[in-house]
């Protein structure tokens, strides 16, 4: 396994961390529904490349 799709997934882990933290910090709903995106794709992209 690349050390990308590693990277990738644990970009997707520390986005969806963030998007916890903002939710909690009580921040706009598109800013987290945004992290939320970007950590799904990331996720998703480290599965891809993993194949």
């Amino acid at each position: 396994m690349p050390y990308w799709t590693t990277l990738l997934i644990a970009l997707g882990g520390l986005l969806l961390g963030g998007a916890w933290s903002l939710r909690k910090q009580e921040f706009p709903l598109w800013t987290q529904i945004g992290f939320v995106l970007c950590a799904v794709l990331a996720v998703v992209a480290g599965i891809v490349l993993a194949l």
